[in-house]
């Protein structure tokens, strides 16, 4: 009995133990499950945020896409009712409609090209560079934002954010000196301990009827990627446009590469603008992108046809994708500047997305003795094909290169705000065998600096074992009161020898307050903060997106094409994207 009630005992413990421990497996499982189920809930959820948030971006890019193409057929419209009745087949290419861009990869190329760094002063009193009239990466970052996207650093050149308008500056009073020399100084609106330096030049104008000669080869890529409405079609409205400024003085190739190259139009007096047009309406895209052979055709055709003494320049009009032909760039850029030491230059247009090449564009023009630009709409087109037609075409200074020399006692820092491509050594400013930038007709060139005076606080850890030198022993004390001397040196068309202006600018040229500057002053540090805001946060995060748009409202000006009225846009476009 005992035994039998000793087994039951046993038996019973047994079960409550195993029951308990199924128990517990069981409430594991179901806490597990729970889990897995709360997480793949989580989970869900993400992808239907990120669903809704993708939809959302599209949407809004779509409509971006959407108003850009009703105001650029607005515009075509309005550019065309100034055509002539005769060009129907240009009429008919310009008013169809643009289709829906769909969302793609983009395989857009850039440079390289970070900010510029912070200089002491007391280490490196010399900065040297080469000006640059280029425009093309502002054109090109319009119209990234107007598609809504947020362009990538190296897109942004602040340089050209800066050139790209036109400015009030004061012509030279006769054309010995091709360009007069501005400077201004005024506090900085985005750090109290910062003012900033502009270095302003202005070419000279000259009548419509005093251009020189021109002889111009259109160099056209009609190769597949050029298919697309913003390219070839855009492309070849934009030369129509050239082609009806052009004179019986003037002289017209056409030179075509896609798989292979060949001349379209041989040379053409310029006021036969029938033919020209017919020749530019006749292309059709097709085929790789063989850039080598096709330039190489327009070189041939351009020393064939040189003109003494007057425009001599190939006009290469692409997306920048070349993908077919001479294999080593080096030797692309080689044969270049050889063709430009026999007085032939080099400008190229870039067209459309997806696959534009802009590093090579800009790289091109800069060892071709040309400018590049980016043509995103027939408005463009006009601003630079038209209005700034004698500029694009025609240089009056060569070679030309700046070197500022700042004054330790004034100058704590200093730092160059673009230009990064254009950089020089500072012994190749006294050589006149260094290439550099050129001033068209008209043509106005302006820098920037930011500087930290003497007192102010600055950007990096002031020296151990400089301290004192620079005040007690390196400058003279008649130029204490100068913040830096500026030299400029060019050459004059078909010189060898260089020429030398040089200018000091004065602790007293210093505005009190950024609201004193001059208008240009104003704006111009507006577009130079925009881009800087656009590349890198760290110099100007103390001014909002909007604050810039302020600025540049208050400094319009006169605007008759409304470039500044347009950029006040994109600055408050920019800050919602």
């Amino acid at each position: 009995m005992n035994k039998t009630c000793r087994y039951t005992s046993i038996a019973i413990a047994l079960t409550l133990l195993f029951g308990c421990s199924a128990d517990n497996e069981q409430a594991r499982l179901v806490q597990q499950q729970e889990a897995m189920e709360a997480q793949r809930k989580a989970q869900e959820l993400t992808k239907q945020r990120q669903a809704d948030e993708a939809y959302q971006q599209r949407h809004q890019t779509e409509q971006v896409l959407k108003t850009q193409r009703e105001s650029t057929l607005a515009e075509m419209g309005t550019v065309l009712q100034l055509s002539s009745p005769s060009l129907s087949r240009v009429q008919t290419m310009a008013i169809m409609p643009i289709p829906s861009q769909p969302l793609f990869e983009n395989h857009d190329n850039y440079l390289d090209t970070p900010s510029n760094g912070v200089h002491q002063t007391i280490t490196t009193p010399l900065s040297t560079f080469s000006i640059d009239v280029d425009t093309g990466s502002y054109a090109n970052v319009r119209s990234l934002l107007n598609s809504g996207q947020r362009p990538p650093a190296d897109a942004v050149r602040e340089e050209a954010f800066i050139n790209y308008f036109p400015y009030d500056y004061h012509e030279p009073e006769n054309r010995q000196q091709p360009f007069a020399v501005h400077t201004e100084i005024a506090p900085s609106p985005w750090n109290v301990e910062r003012q900033l330096l502009r270095i302003a030049l202005k070419g000279y104008e000259i009548p419509a009827d005093q251009r020189q000669a021109s002889n111009l080869v259109f160099l056209i890529d009609v190769s597949g990627s050029m298919h697309d409405r913003s390219k070839l079609p855009l492309l070849v409205n934009s030369l129509t446009m050239l082609t009806k400024q052009l004179n019986e003085n003037d002289s017209v190739s056409i030179v075509t590469y896609a798989g292979n190259a060949g001349v379209v139009l041989p040379a053409t007096r310029g006021d036969e603008t029938a033919t020209i047009l017919n020749a530019l309406q006749s292309l059709q895209t097709g085929g790789g992108t063989n850039g080598e052979g096709g330039i190489l055709a327009a070189y041939q055709q351009a020393q064939q046809h040189f003109i003494d003494g007057g425009v001599n320049r190939v006009i290469l009009a692409t997306d920048g994708d070349f993908n077919v032909g001479m294999a080593d760039i080096d030797d692309l850029i080689t044969l270049i500047e050889e063709k430009r030491q026999h007085g032939i230059s080099l400008t190229t247009l870039g067209f459309g997305r997806g696959n534009y090449n802009d590093g090579l564009m800009e790289q091109l023009a800069n060892k071709g003795n040309g400018n590049h630009a980016y043509i995103d709409s027939l408005h463009e087109a006009q601003k630079v094909l038209v209005r700034q037609m004698s500029g694009t075409l025609q240089s009056i200074a060569n070679d030309v290169k700046i070197q500022v020399e700042f004054n330790p006692v004034t100058v704590k820092e200093y730092r160059l705000i673009g230009y990064q491509n254009r950089q020089l050594r500072d012994e190749d400013f006294n050589n006149d065998h260094v290439d550099a930038g050129e001033i068209g007709v008209g043509h106005t060139v302006t820098a920037l600096y930011e500087l930290t005076l003497a007192g102010d606080r600055g950007q990096i850890d002031a020296l151990r074992y400089q301290h004192g030198h620079a005040s007690e022993t390196s400058v003279p004390t008649p130029h204490a009161n100068e913040v830096a001397q500026i030299k400029v040196r060019y050459k004059l068309p078909d010189e060898k020898h260089s020429q030398l202006i040089s200018k000091q600018v004065e602790l007293s040229d210093l505005h009190t307050r950024f609201e004193q500057a001059s208008t240009d002053f104003q704006f111009a540090t507006a577009a130079a903060a925009f881009a800087q805001k656009l590349k890198t946060e760290r110099y100007v995060n103390a001014l909002t997106f909007q604050e810039i748009a302020d600025i540049a409202r208050k400094n319009r000006g006169e605007d008759p094409f409304n470039y500044r009225g347009e950029f006040v846009q994109l600055v408050e476009l920019a800050q919602n994207l």
